[in-house]
């Protein structure tokens, strides 16, 4: 039974004092560095772009460009409404046609973007008799739909397929799901894909594996980390990508067994419930697609860059991770270096991520890279220039920097 407010349970607030908590906790956000603001940037903006995550560089290819122009002149600046009432439309479909030929899947359901496909995902494939088996380090929008699904949901070590295998041996749930990403987006490694296959099926389970970062990028021709392992088309896997990274674009998709995106069609509700992906993005995302069929060595290159980022990196001395993707982080000495360090970056004509708590698992701060695969020789070697003279102190380790400096 709920008792009624009276004077002596609660404090009466004027109107204009009833969000006076939220001053308090910007200040403790403040003290602890992790204050956050928005910038705006122009179209024509003249800094070098390793911040944003358009791994092949097609958002400004002219061909996808045109694509989404024409997409738009021909049917409208939106959808219109869900896809399930007005809001699919041909490209929609071709879309999800070629998507899934493309990365060896039965089907695709394309989404308006990567966050809400994976909490379709995972709240429409589990039930109160599921078990959820999370990587420690999975993206914020797959711990979401963790904790919007119905399961019982237990978070796994990080990369540790012995670890999930013991979790799965001992449940009591009907059904299990183990949950990852393919590559992880605060240090660019892999998750260990075909040891988590043989994890869940030893134990009857399925596998979801988040590919926002390993297609374009990993596989045959940049068709995924599935691809590269050997698992796609699976019977019992089921991957989660996004539209606006290596594909330049904006949206997302889930491609799988034809029953599973039958299921999410009828029963994930932010696919029921969401206004369809915009007719531009869609055109856009088939143009990009099309592209990297076209050309499979934008993948390479990628790969390419990256690991010629954290090679250089690391001989300047900085504590750079050995990218397995198009990600590459250097690690800094706390949140508030990391920021200063950014933004010093960004004065000197470098763009680049700043990641720390609570959007890393670690509670480690990093400048975060994009590999881009449209990045000259030059260009590379001017980021690594910024970032090395504009390294803070701490930045090198002081067992290195006697070397280095």
């Amino acid at each position: 039974m709920t008792l009624p407010l009276t004077s002596e349970s609660h404090t009466a607030l004027a109107p204009a004092q009833v969000f006076d908590w939220l001053d308090e906790a910007a200040a403790l956000r403040a003290d602890a560095g992790l204050t956050r603001t928005l910038r705006s940037r122009a179209a024509e903006d003249p800094v070098l772009d390793l911040a944003g995550n358009d791994y092949l560089g097609l958002t400004r290819h002219p061909v996808v460009t045109e694509a989404a122009a024409e997409a738009a002149l021909r049917w409208g600046g939106g959808s219109t409404g869900s896809r399930l009432v007005t809001g699919t439309t041909a490209l929609h479909t071709e879309l999800e046609e070629e998507l899934a030929e493309f990365c060896g899947a039965e089907a695709a359901l394309v989404f308006s973007s990567g966050y809400t496909a994976n909490l379709a995902a995972l709240t429409a494939l589990t039930d109160p008799d599921t078990l959820i088996v999370s990587d420690a380090y999975n993206h914020a929008s797959l711990i979401d739909g963790c904790r919007l699904s119905r399961a019982d949901v237990h978070r796994a070590p990080h990369s540790d397929p012995a670890a999930v295998a013991e979790v799965l041996a001992g449940r009591t749930q009907r059904r299990a799901l183990v949950v990852t990403d393919s590559v992880f987006s605060v240090d660019g490694d892999a998750a260990p894909l075909r040891g988590l296959s043989e994890a869940v099926r030893a134990h009857g389970a399925a596998l979801l594996v988040d590919d926002a970062h390993g297609l374009g990028v990993l596989g045959p021709g940049g068709r995924g980390a599935l691809a590269a392992a050997g698992l796609a088309g699976q019977p019992d896997t089921v991957a989660t990508v996004t539209l606006s990274k290596s594909l330049g674009s904006q949206g997302g998709a889930v491609l799988g067994p034809r029953r599973v995106i039958r299921h999410l069609t009828e029963t994930a509700r932010t696919f029921i419930f969401d206004t369809g992906l915009a007719p531009a993005a869609a055109g856009a995302a088939l143009a990009a697609l099309r592209l990297l069929r076209a050309e499979p060595e934008r993948a390479d290159r990628a790969r390419e860059v990256a690991r010629t980022l954290a090679g250089r990196l690391t001989a300047a001395g900085l504590q750079a991770c050995e990218p397995d993707a198009a990600v590459v982080s250097v690690r800094a000495p706390g949140p508030e270096a990391a920021v200063a360090w950014a933004a010093d970056c960004r004065r000197a004509g470098l763009a680049v991520g700043c990641f720390r708590p609570p959007s890393v698992p670690d509670g480690i701060s990093r400048l975060r890279l994009t590999a881009r695969g449209d990045l000259t020789d030059g260009q590379i070697a001017d980021a690594v220039r910024i970032i090395a003279e504009l390294a803070p102190e701490g930045a090198i380790p002081v067992d290195r920097a006697g070397t280095t400096q």
